[in-house]
């Protein structure tokens, strides 16, 4: 039988060739097989054995060697001829292991193996085109698709793979492990699948890693689908076990196909290893746990996912051990630096696989936000969260706005803070390039905000993003920079300015090549105040002078601008001029490095600056000294000049200036004390406040009023003047002498000495007794003497300026004495302006700003300021506009007006304070720097114990009184609160006085907040002292007066003068932010004093308290509040406190109360139930009993805040889903029974309560009520009506009522005309239809629609007495309807009236559904 085999197949062989030749030239064409290949095919056919038999006559021919086996015949055919061959063969089964046996041997060779696992060559023949494929499998290939075969095959496979175990696989090397597992791939049979796993799992626990990794990889395609699970298990274990197969599992594992459950765990198992696996692992890890992510555990699988991924490890370069040689640390260094660009890299390639998850996959995108968003505590947030908003927004469109919320609220919390952002640059800034465009577009928005730390973020982001990215970025940060500069904006300009300031200082050089940019702002110079101006030109100066020959050019543009504003007769422009030109001396005189190789050599650079700094001073001088307003602002920018690079000017530069400053002052400002004064005068001249009578040789008085008088007369013979010389007026006293002691304490190390009989020296001042006498004086007199009063008062605060810090003691005592005189004196300035309407004082501040704020001053007199105002600039429309403000703060709304306005008319109120009528003349006094506040570190003494040593110690007082504490406080207040912004304050988009805000804070303006802040904590010792000596105060106040209810006992003036220090101090701390005090200052709420003091403590202990709230500060915060609000309020005269500004902090004290309380439902219920009553029940002007604050005035405030609490209370319960189980969906209802009995109590209030503001309040939050029911509780009635079917129906029934009463008040406001109230009663009306069909739809869900009908509901007023209009044509259908009304319900019986005010009521019955 093999014999007729063999002969047939070469009988067919030689058919083959001898057809093939004719076809071709003889002489030329070569025969497939020669002569001699012919017979060593012969010899080898004679010696070959069962295997190499049976492969030739099925069609492939073995070949040694380098050539692949060769295949004639189809793979199929071949397969189904050897099967057949080995099944019809007489040895068989035995010849199966013969043909192994024979396989075996035959693979013993190494590269016969090789051809064997290679695929096949077909043979291309004429006959057999049709029959090969351009590609063929392997000969191991095509024998594991025999059935006969298989199991051996394999057995004989894996038992090859160990002789492989320490071969070493080069880059052309054959890897035959992996061309061994690479048979089994894609199988189409497999008889004992399982069997095959087993021995691969066993062979994946004894082979070597290289050998591990293409065994797993290659089981997905090997194993079949009921073998997925089992498989996955394994590999979920052997992915606990060790890292270095993470890769090879994980890819594995994404490729098979794995119930949600099982995929769930294996999840699980990979979510396990992310904080300990390599670097270049995780972008792996993380693509299989997002790729395989579902959208219903989205949020809890990534919320894992940011807790275990730390982004901090793969930053760090690798640490150079200092004891290795120099060369061994270079290498180090090396491996260092790429090691880091690796870890760089691995990073980059996380964050591409965190952007294809966001991009194409919308639960992945919306679940990381809603983690990052769900995340409370501040130090759970990480760089990781930043960086995956910005790559969020930079990706999905749609989520933008989302993100960009979500990072709002998290800056706003602190859980973002500026540092966490700068580690992100600096550490990442190779992925957060990618996302510039929305880095820039980020900032942009977040510098329109009107929270201060938002705004703060955005500039951090351009200063960061100007640092970390290239120069393309860095022009664009630039080009954005100037877009806020020229918007309009008053605060965009500022921060845009102050960033160009940072970055000026920071990175000089790289700013230098966009300074063509920056120096387009000078063409917009009108729109700058003199602060913005003084900030433009230092980053201008700065570049220009930091490097000579690139700067020169804006040296030149510099000095044609300045020099033109300074010959200009316009006051703005000549103060730019001076401004500017200061700027241009400070960046001229600022001493050099020596080293600094961008600077001349010294002799040519000292020549250089010295004609640069003479040619500005002239100039500048030549200017300045016919006008004393010019120069008075020269004075003082020279002075913030010298405060600001303290230290750090070349005074060299500046002796000449110097010089001629020490002899003008005395010369113009100091006369020898004498008993008489030469002169003729509008009031008789006494000299006053000299502390240095003892001294009566030599002594000096300061010349001020033939000054003022020289002045005022002046004014009329002004064009007399001799041009050429220079002006000597009051105005520039103080501005003179405050850069008279800068310059001197400059060139003396802060020492005083060469001026300090100028503390001491009296003034030329007249009698200050005029209790009675300014009645008889004329207008010209009196205001003579209030600008008299003025010059010394800020003469005296510009001496405790001076002298607040020297350490002497004698010293010190002259400059509290010099604190009294300011009260003093403040005490009779106040009496003389209340005499003096209409009165403009002289300015203090000479920029821009003071002179565009003295219409506003000027307008009705100080007391009359903010009315008299208003109503001149709104004309005809001031009524309607009035009118609308008055019904919104009637309701008790959150006030529109900014917090700091409360704090004002707070203080306005204080009828004893002398500092209430001198509020308004803030800006013409003279600013006090905040070394002053240094004298708060003295004690308190009372008033009574002043009273009594006043008389005969006054100079030997050492301590500070009340009245001095009270001046202090009251300037440390507004400091902090023009710097220390609180996050809630509200900008006002469009300030009507431009400039206006920075009078009085000139030189506070040139700190930053942070330098603020630090100058004020150090007081903090001292402000607690004084706190605690207030509480003691007001604590023996309380004693003493125990069970008297109208303290008639108690000093008035005293009272309220230590109730103001209090609440000063309690807004320091506000302001301050001051940490880890919630304790100390729970303490104070014993003896508070009033509500307004109240209300600011609960503020600060919210401001103080860590975010989000620990649970027994939230309990606190509740019970502290309720206590507030369950307080008798009384004033010492013994009237109630009330008016707008109780309302607006009574509304802050109840949300906060209802807040923090841990059951809101049950204290609105309590304060509805209980409080209310009280109040109904009481008199006409009572109030309720359990909570005094509640009366019949403060209702409509208790109204918005309940309803609005309730509404937004029941947001918060879960919508219901057909999953819950019995118990929850009864808590559920619970909860909302609750609400909507509360609901119903509120509303039916309202027929007692019929105010606007009330009425208001109730369409509005009405309708959300409504509304959160539809959303939220409606699905929960779906799947909860056949289980709970009583709860369902008294709930509905019960809000039935309450839509009812809200019907009947949109009748009330279409009676009444009131278009506030109308207009609220349109989306009303329409979501009382939804409630209609919508529980309608809830019984057809249910199989219950036969329990539900619709009545119509009459129209009726507030009382429930129907509407008269309506009568004639509810005779005409009344019968028609009442059919189809039940009779327990006579209200749903009615018509629909054709003016369309009936509407449609639901009814029920109880059939069983």
């Amino acid at each position: 039988m093999v014999s007729k085999r063999k002969l047939s197949k070469a009988d067919a062989s030689g058919e083959n060739c001898q057809t093939d030749l004719p076809s071709r030239c003889s002489e030329t064409k070569k025969s497939r097989i020669s002569e001699k290949e012919k017979a060593s095919a012969l010899s080898g056919v004679e010696n070959e054995g069962v295997f190499e038999e049976l492969l030739r006559t099925s069609g492939i021919v073995l070949k040694a060697g380098e050539g692949q086996n060769e295949i004639a015949v189809d793979q199929m055919a071949f397969q189904k001829k050897l099967g057949l061959a080995l099944e019809k063969h007489p040895a068989y089964p035995g010849v199966v292991k013969q043909f192994i046996s024979g396989l075996e041997s035959h693979i013993k060779d190494r590269n016969q193996f090789k051809n064997c696992l290679l695929p096949c060559t077909p043979i291309w023949t004429e006959g057999l085109r049709t029959l090969t494929h351009s590609y063929c499998e392997s000969l191991i290939k095509l024998l594991l698709g025999i059935k006969i075969l298989q199991p051996a095959v394999i057995t004989l496979l894996l038992e090859k793979i160990p002789e492989f175990f320490f071969d070493i696989v080069g880059t052309f090397g054959t890897n035959f492990p992996r061309l061994i597992v690479n048979q089994f791939k894609w199988l189409d049979r497999l008889l004992d699948s399982q069997d095959l796993v087993k021995k691969l799992m066993q062979m994946v626990s004894v082979s070597p890693v290289p050998i591990q990794h293409d065994i797993i990889t290659s089981l997905p395609e090997i194993v079949e689908d009921s073998q997925k699970s089992e498989v996955a298990r394994e590999l979920s274990c052997l992915l606990k076990q060790g890292r270095r197969l993470t890769v090879p599992i994980l890819d594995a594992l994404s490729r098979l196909d794995l119930d949600a459950d099982l995929l769930a765990e294996v999840r699980q198992s990979a979510m396990t290893i992310v904080p300990s696996v390599k670097l270049e692992d995780l972008p792996v890890v993380v693509k299989f746990i997002l790729h395989n992510v579902k959208a219903a555990d989205a949020v809890e699988v990534i919320s894992d996912l940011r807790k275990s991924l730390d982004l901090s490890s793969c930053v760090l370069p690798l640490q150079i051990p200092g004891s290795q040689k120099k060369l061994k640390s270079q290498v180090q260094a090396s491996s260092s630096m790429s090691q880091e660009t690796i870890s760089q890299n691995c990073v980059k390639l996380l964050f591409d696989v965190i952007k294809l998850a966001v991009k194409f996959q919308k639960d992945v995108s919306e679940a990381w936000i809603k983690a990052i968003e769900n995340s409370t505590s501040v130090s759970d947030h990480k760089v990781l969260d930043l960086i995956v908003l910005l790559l969020i927004h930079s990706t999905n469109t749609k989520n933008r706005k989302q993100t960009e919320k979500v990072l709002r609220s998290k800056i706003r919390l602190g859980c973002v803070p500026e540092q966490m952002m700068q580690n992100a640059f600096q550490n990442h800034s190779m992925v957060i390039k990618d996302f510039f465009p929305s880095i820039l577009a980020l900032a942009q928005t977040f510098l329109h905000s009107a929270q201060p730390a938002i705004v703060s973020f955005g500039s951090c982001m351009y200063k960061q993003a100007f640092a970390a990215f290239d120069s393309y970025c860095q022009q664009e940060v630039v080009t954005a920079l100037m877009t806020h500069v020229c918007s309009g904006n008053e605060t965009e300009l500022d921060i845009s300015l102050d960033v160009l300031t940072d970055l000026v200082m920071l990175h000089t050089s790289l700013l230098m090549r966009y300074t063509t940019f920056v120096k387009t702002i000078l063409d917009s110079t009108q729109k700058l105040n003199p602060c913005q101006i003084r900030k433009l030109f230092y980053i201008l100066s700065t570049l220009a002078f930091s490097q000579r020959q690139e700067g020169s050019y804006i040296q030149d543009d510099m000095h044609m601008m300045i020099r033109k504003w300074l010959s200009s007769t316009v006051p703005n422009h000549k103060q730019m001029g001076i401004i500017g030109a200061v700027a241009m001396i400070g960046s001229v005189a600022l001493k050099r490095n020596e080293g600094d190789g961008s600077s001349l050599e010294r002799p040519e650079l000292n020549s250089e600056r010295d004609g640069q700094l003479s040619t500005l001073l002239d100039l500048v001088g030549f200017c300045c000294k016919q006008t004393p307003e010019v120069l008075a602002l020269y004075y003082d920018e020279l002075a913030g000049l010298i405060e600001k690079q303290r230290g750090n000017l070349d005074l060299q530069l500046l002796d000449e200036f110097g010089n001629s400053l020490v002899e003008d002052f005395p010369t113009d400002f100091v006369v020898d004390l004498s008993p008489t004064v030469d002169g003729s005068f509008l009031f008789p001249v006494k000299s006053l406040y000299n502390l240095d009578e003892d001294e009566s040789q030599g002594a000096i008085a300061i010349n001020l009023l033939p000054l003022v008088s020289q002045s005022e007369l002046g004014r009329v013979t002004d064009g007399m003047s001799n041009q050429s010389k220079r002006v000597v007026s009051p105005m520039c006293l103080s501005p003179c002498f405050r850069l008279l002691r800068l310059y001197t304490g400059e060139q003396n190390s802060g020492s005083l000495e060469e001026i300090d009989a100028l503390l001491g020296c009296p003034l030329y001042l007249t009698d200050l007794e005029v209790e009675g006498k300014l009645d008889s004086l004329s207008k010209q007199e009196r205001e003579f003497l209030c600008s008299l009063l003025f010059y010394a008062l800020n003469w005296f605060r510009e001496v405790v300026n001076a002298f607040c810090q020297q350490q002497d003691a004698e010293m010190k005592g002259k400059v509290l004495t010099r604190l009294q005189n300011i009260t003093e004196l403040q005490n009779v300035l106040g009496k003389c302006l209340a005499a003096t309407p209409g009165y403009v004082p002289p300015p203090a501040t000479f920029d821009s700003e003071a002179l565009e704020a003295v219409p506003s001053i000027n307008a009705a007199g100080p007391v009359r300021k903010r009315n008299g105002r208003k109503k001149k600039t709104d004309g005809s429309k001031a009524s309607s506009a009035d009118r609308s403000q008055a019904d919104d703060s009637s309701e008790g709304n959150q006030p529109d007006t900014e917090l700091s306005e409360l704090e004002k008319a707070a203080a306005e109120r204080e009828a004893g304070n002398p500092l209430v009528q001198l509020q308004s003349y803030r800006p013409y006094f003279r600013e006090l720097d905040l070394e002053v506040f240094t004298v708060l570190h003295c004690g308190l003494l009372t008033k009574s114990v002043l009273d009594t040593e006043m008389h005969t110690e006054a100079r030997e007082v050492v301590q500070l009184g009340p009245a001095e504490l009270c001046f202090l406080l009251d300037d440390l207040c507004w400091k902090l609160e023009h710097v220390l912004t609180l996050g809630s304050t509200r900008r006002v988009p469009f300030p009507k006085e431009r400039g206006y805000k920075d009078i009085g804070f000139s030189h506070l303006c040139q700190r930053s907040p942070k330098e603020v802040a630090m100058c004020v904590i150090k007081l903090l010792k001292p402000l607690c002292n004084h706190m605690e000596n207030m509480h003691n105060y007001f604590q023996a106040v309380v004693i003493q007066n125990r069970g008297v209810e109208d303290d008639s006992g108690v000093n008035t003036q005293e009272h309220q003068l230590m109730s103001s220090c209090y609440q000063q101090l309690l807004l320091t701390f506000r302001s301050l932010f001051a940490c880890e005090s919630f304790h100390y200052l729970l303490n104070f709420q014993q003896s508070v004093p009033s509500f307004y003091c109240a209300f600011i403590l609960t503020q600060l202990l919210i401001a103080v308290a860590e975010k989000p709230m620990a649970g027994w500060k939230k309990e606190k915060m509740a019970s502290l509040s309720k206590q507030f609000l369950c307080q008798s309020w009384v004033k010492p005269s013994g009237d109630r406190e009330k008016g707008s500004q109780f309302n607006s902090a009574l509304h802050t004290l109840l949300c906060v109360y209802l807040e923090h309380t841990d059951n809101i439902l049950k204290a609105i219920e309590e304060i509805s139930s209980v409080g209310v009553p009280e109040l109904i029940n009481s008199a006409k002007d009572g109030c309720s009993s359990t909570y005094p604050t509640l009366s019949r005035q403060t209702f409509p405030v208790f109204f918005r805040v309940m309803m609005a609490q309730l509404e937004s209370s029941v947001k918060s319960i879960p919508a219901g889903k057909p999953s819950d189980s019995s118990e929850a969906q009864l808590e559920k209802l619970l909860q909302w029974n609750i609400a909507v009995r509360n609901f119903h109590i509120l509303v039916n209030l309202v027929k007692v309560f019929d105010s606007r503001p009330v009425l208001s309040t109730c369409l509005k939050y009405g309708r959300f009520f409504v509304e959160a029911f539809l959303k939220l509780a409606m699905p929960l009635l779906d799947y909860s009506f056949k289980k709970h079917r009583d709860d369902v129906q008294s709930l509905l029934k019960t809000l039935q009522l309450s839509t009812r009463q809200l019907h009947h008040m949109c009748g009330h406001s279409k009676i009444h005309q009131d278009i506030a109230l109308t207009n609220h009663v349109p989306l009303l009306r329409k979501s009382l239809e939804q409630f209609v069909y919508r529980v309608k739809a809830m019984l057809v869900f249910n199989h219950c629609q036969e329990a539900f009908w619709v009545g119509i509901l009459k129209n009726r007023d507030l009382q429930g007495e129907e509407i008269l209009s309506q009568a004639s044509e509810e005779r005409d259908s009344g019968e028609e309807d009442s059919a189809d009304s039940p009779a327990e319900e006579p209200s749903g019986s009615g018509t629909d009236g054709s003016d369309g005010d009936g509407a449609a009521e639901p009814g029920f019955s109880a059939a069983d559904p």
